[in-house]
Order: C-alpha cells, then sequence, then structure tokens
C-alpha cells in the first residue's frame, strides 16, 4: 500500500508541473462547452422537454462533460504502457516488487486527481457562471456525485488500461484507439446526451460501460429517475458494477499476458 500510495503522489506531482496545459485545456473545454450549450439550447427552445430534459439539464450535462474530458481521459491520450509494450521497455515494469495493474491505476489516479481539481472544477464554474445550470441543493447529492466522478475515472482507467494491455497481443495498439476513440464519447453521452437518443436505443447505451463515465455521473447531479433502479443508488451500483468487473478482467488479461511474455522472451 505505501507503494501505492507513492505511486499515486508521484502522478499527481508530475502532472501537477504542466500548468500552462491545464490553463489553456480549461480555456478549450469552456469554449466547446459554450459551443455545445447554445446548440443545445437551440434545441430545446424548439421543444422544451425531451425525455424528461429541459435545456437547464442538457447544459448541465455538457459541463459535466467538459469537466471529466481530462480526468477520464476518454479521447486520449492512451497510457504510457501502450508505448512501453510496444518498445520493450515494460520488461522493466514487470521487475518492479508490484502489480502492473496496481502500478499504472495508482499514477493514473494521481494524473486524474491533478485533473479533477485543477481542470474540471474550473471548467464547471465558466458553465455555471454563464449559464443556468440544474445544481443540486443538498450536500448529500454533492457527496454521491463526487463518488460517480471517483467511479468514473476508475471505469476510464480500466477501460483504457485494457486498450494497453492487447498490446502484449497486438504489439502496436493504435488500431484500436483508432476504433474506440471515437466510438466512446459517443456512447459515454459526452458529445450529446444520451436521453436525446431514442429510447430503446438509449435504454441500451445508458447499461455500457461507457455510460458510466459522463452520462451515469450527470444524471447522478441531476438525480434523474432514468437511472438503472429509477434511483441515483443504481446509478452508483451500476458504476461501481462495472469498475469492478473492468478490473478484473484487466488482472485477468494482464497475468495471460504475463506468461506470453515468459514464453517469448525463452
Amino acid at each position: 500500500m505505501r507503494v501505492h500510495c507513492a505511486v499515486y503522489a508521484r502522478g499527481l506531482r508530475r502532472y501537477s508541473t504542466y500548468r500552462a496545459a491545464a490553463v489553456a485545456g480549461i480555456l478549450t473545454n469552456s469554449v466547446f462547452g459554450v459551443i455545445n450549450a447554445m446548440v443545445l439550447l437551440a434545441l430545446f427552445a424548439a421543444r422544451p422537454e425531451i425525455n424528461g430534459y429541459d435545456a437547464a439539464d442538457a447544459v448541465t450535462q455538457v459541463y459535466v462533460a467538459q469537466a471529466l474530458i481530462a480526468p477520464l481521459a476518454i479521447m486520449g491520450p492512451a497510457l504510457e504502457l501502450s508505448e512501453r509494450i510496444r518498445t520493450g521497455a515494460v520488461g522493466t515494469d514487470l521487475l518492479r516488487p508490484v502489480s502492473l495493474l496496481g502500478w499504472w491505476l495508482a499514477q493514473d489516479l494521481g494524473r486524474a486527481t491533478f485533473d479533477l481539481l485543477f481542470r474540471s472544477v474550473p471548467t464547471f464554474a465558466v458553465g455555471a457562471l454563464l449559464f443556468t445550470l440544474a445544481l443540486p441543493g443538498d450536500a448529500l447529492r454533492w457527496a454521491l456525485t463526487l463518488l460517480s466522478f471517483a467511479l468514473a475515472t476508475v471505469v476510464g482507467f480500466a477501460l483504457r488500461y485494457l486498450y494497453s494491455v492487447v498490446g502484449f497481443w497486438l504489439m502496436d495498439t493504435r488500431g484500436v484507439w483508432a476504433v474506440m476513440g471515437p466510438v466512446g464519447p459517443v456512447a459515454a453521452g459526452m458529445l450529446l446526451p444520451l436521453t436525446l437518443f431514442p429510447a430503446p436505443a438509449a435504454e441500451v447505451l445508458r447499461l455500457l460501460p461507457w455510460a458510466s463515465m459522463v452520462q451515469i455521473p450527470a444524471e447522478v447531479l441531476l438525480g434523474k429517475d432514468t437511472l438503472p433502479g429509477g434511483s441515483v443508488y443504481g446509478g452508483l451500483l451500476l458504476q461501481a458494477g462495472w469498475a469492478a468487473v473492468l478490473l478484473a478482467l484487466a488482472a485477468r488479461l494482464t497475468t495471460l499476458a504475463m506468461r506470453r511474455v515468459v514464453v517469448q522472451g525463452g
């Protein structure tokens, strides 16, 4: 545990050095948030309510999505593990006295913590200043929203780790990212709230792991009854379930990959 805490702190400290990039990211996310919000406001001006969402709900989800872009890295970049597998530098990683999965999880959580504090919060604050957002009125909902964001970060890491670890078999994961890069943001509800999709498609997409990164956290914040089980707790349970399943799958693939490395090493 001490090692993982040290790796977490290392990740946090490492990414805290990129302050200019953080400021640029806040500006970029805020501008794209304004553009997306204006498009949705025009849509809701013509139709005030769509599948339980009004204009304030939609704009709130826009800024949830923009705030979570950096912590989730849903649009990239890939974990450095991908390149280390391709070049063979992963061999050094395997000599460490901790699991490969645990090491990268701790490091990525450090990165995500920095992004959450110094990119997500300012970006969401800009949205709250420029638009009328549907914000919770009680501390419990805020606490549950933070828990949802944390689970979303773990789900996001697990997916990115899976995209990377297949490099032990494919050797180059750029093709995986070329496919999943466009799919992830759409299926997550980042580009467009899933509630605006036809109801059957939205119901299916909401149950997939990508929705646990944006759509579910947004609906937890909004307190929507469209969440699985019809409650905030149902949404959190779905997120926790996907986090556990994906991490278990990541651990299993890592074990199989280790055997492959030993065989290749002769």
